[in-house]
């Protein structure tokens, strides 16, 4: 005890004085090697990159002088991730995503200090053997907890970043995009150990590499992709950019998305699906709109699923939401968001925080959320081939959820429809890395996924999670068409949903209990 006192007060006074410049440049290099990782994600779409990503930053921490040092590592890194990963945000949060992300680097505190125990100095082959479960099991407590929708939800997960890889995709049915990330954490996590000596120590991340090669390989040999019976045929429209708070912007918006639409007629559809925010008004209050639609849908054959944007005529408060509308009108069914933007659409403690709309374009009011999620039945339509098929309508940001696509499936959609619009991020990287997220949830749940657009990327993803026919980027003012496979088959993430995250915790408490024991016993 008295030894590792007197280290740390050492490497506390090597960080003083003349030492103090290079603690900074040392945080500069971590901040670096921190945002390496988001080049993996669209639009860079460097996939093989996450493999290798983290590799400077875990060989940095490791080489820490002290455990402080190595936390202070860990947050200046999960800094310039986070930066690096939200970059787009920056128009609208402005200097505000700079507090935000230091906050959320936090997180990566305890993870510098766990890297430098597991693989600083010169490990044991049991210790580094130990760190390729340990290290990735932390760092998955890390997504699991900024996953949650108050602290800017599931954005970036590393897993997410193999949306393009088939049997990345094959492992996310297993166990979602939780065993995805812990993968490629546990490679980079290996890679870093062939840098380590000594010679036992290389080997084992030799063995680390080739293992995680042989588990993909063994995945995606073993586990079927889903069975597919019969398709379903959905239009997705997707109107361009107008400016809703211009002079008829809203109306200009919809003319353009009725006028897509109505050219769609003949073309034998099940479902059309427009945008988010394609309705700027409630449809009770204005049966104007509601009576366009509802010609569209006869005219096309098919039911309309549009996305209001509006106060409601029943109940306070504006709420974005799904509505059905088919021949005959709106069919009743209707689902209301539920897990809202951060600051986009709501302010969190808002007495608090709210002096973010003086720099940036938060919410100037918050919507109202919805209380369930809704499974819709098409009702039936004139050359219809799937009359009471069951869809799971999400909206937006909603797809980066993996539970909320699982829940959909669970009851019963065969396609989980998503309605979408990033026209505050037109030029930047989140249209695509948002499209990108459906690949992983169309695996996860073996449900072909439909995503729409107002603004955006619009796709479409088969029950295995590839992606199928044609894609609208950001500049198209364009409908598109696809028939995608159906398939009722369960995956395994379904059925057992996200057990990764309970082995993580499983491996931390037993890295914890020998590390108590260890102790105990040296004390």
């Amino acid at each position: 005890m008295v030894v590792g006192a007197h280290t740390e007060t050492t490497a506390a006074a090597g960080e003083s004085g003349g030492g103090r410049w290079s603690g900074v440049r040392r945080s500069a290099l971590a901040l670096v090697c921190g945002a390496l990782p988001a080049l993996a994600f669209p639009a860079p779409a460097l996939w093989w990159f996450a493999y290798v990503a983290l590799v400077p930053w875990l060989l940095l921490v490791r080489t820490a002088p002290s455990a402080r040092r190595a936390g202070l590592d860990g947050w200046s890194g999960g800094l310039g991730f986070m930066l690096a990963v939200h970059h787009w945000l920056l128009p609208s949060l402005h200097v505000f995503l700079l507090v935000i992300a230091a906050l959320m680097a936090l997180l990566w505190l305890p993870w510098g200090r766990l890297v430098r125990a597991m693989l600083g100095g010169q490990p044991s082959p049991g210790r580094a053997a130990a760190a390729l479960l340990v290290v990735p099991s932390g760092w998955l407590m890390i997504e699991l907890v900024r996953s949650w929708q108050g602290l800017g939800g599931p954005w970036g997960l590393l897993g997410a970043s193999q949306w393009q890889v088939p049997p990345a995709l094959r492992l996310a049915s297993v166990g979602g995009v939780w065993l995805v990330s812990l993968l490629v954490v546990a490679v980079n996590t290996a890679v870093a150990l062939l840098f380590v000596a000594p010679a036992p120590v290389r080997r084992t991340g030799v063995a680390g590499v080739t293992g995680s090669a042989l588990l993909l390989g063994l995945v995606w040999w073993g586990v079927p992709a889903p069975r597919t019976s019969g398709t379903v045929r959905i239009a997705v429209v997707q109107p361009g950019v107008y400016d809703a708070a211009g002079a008829g912007g809203a109306g200009l918006r919809f003319a353009r998305g009725e006028a897509l639409t109505r050219a769609l007629a003949g073309r034998r559809l099940d479902l059309v699906v427009w945008g988010e925010s394609s309705v700027g008004a409630d449809l009770r209050t204005r049966p104007d709109l509601s009576a366009r639609v509802t010609a569209l849908s006869r005219r096309v054959g098919a039911p309309i699923l549009v996305n209001v944007d509006a106060r409601r005529s029943d109940r306070p408060g504006i709420y974005k939401s799904a509505i059905l509308v088919g021949p005959d009108g709106p069919t009743g069914e209707r689902y209301d968001k539920m897990r809202l933007v951060p600051f986009g659409e709501y302010i969190p403690m808002r007495p608090l925080l709210g002096w973010a709309t003086s720099v940036g374009k938060a919410a100037a009011e918050d919507r109202r959320r919805g209380t369930a999620p809704v499974v819709m039945t098409l009702p039936s339509a004139p050359g219809s081939t799937a009359p009471g098929l069951g869809i799971g309508p999400l909206i937006c940001f909603e797809t980066a959820f993996p539970d909320m696509s699982r829940r959909l499936a669970d009851n019963g959609a065969a396609v989980i429809v998503a309605q979408s619009s990033t026209s505050t991020f037109q030029d930047s990287w989140a249209p695509a890395q948002h499209a990108s997220l459906g690949a992983l949830r169309a695996a996860e749940t073996g449900r072909p996924m439909v995503q729409a657009t107002l603004t955006g990327v619009s796709a479409a993803y088969g029950p295995d999670g590839r992606r199928t026919g044609p894609v609208l980027g950001t500049h198209a003012s364009a409908s598109a068409v696809y028939e995608l496979p159906l398939s009722h088959t369960r995956t395994l993430y379904d059925r057992f949903g996200a057990w990764p995250v309970y082995a993580a915790v499983l491996v931390l408490i037993a890295a914890g209990a020998v590390e108590f024991g260890r102790r105990r016993r040296g004390a």
